[in-house]
């Protein structure tokens, strides 16, 4: 069985103010992720970030961008937060956005 990959409707607008090469490596990692799942999928595409909270790790020509996730029931892989990552450590702020969306999928 197969995975699949959602994104949230902020996560897919951060996605699409990305640059095209981001986008691209973007795809890649989800199509890795949907055939091969999470567990399969290592560094240096995925990689633990605390709790619940994965991230992609996309890399292109115009710098480097990250995919916040959380695996769900039902094979299911929901995208949080799509960001430029400009610091050698993940941005609080970034986790914070992350973690509240998550909040609000989980209560609606």
């Amino acid at each position: 069985m197969t995975w699949t990959v959602h994104l949230c409707p902020e996560a897919e607008t951060e996605l699409l103010a990305m640059p095209a090469d981001i986008r691209a490596r973007f795809l890649h990692i989800a199509e890795l992720l949907m055939a091969c799942g999470p567990q399969q999928t290592g560094m240096p595409h995925v990689r633990h970030l605390e709790d619940k909270l994965w991230e992609m790790r996309m890399t292109g020509r115009d710098g480097i961008g990250r995919a916040v996730y959380v695996a769900r029931t039902g094979r299911r892989l929901t995208v949080l937060h799509v960001f430029v990552k400009k610091s050698q450590k993940t941005p609080r702020l970034a986790l914070a956005t992350a973690r509240a969306r998550l909040r609000r999928l989980i209560d609606d």
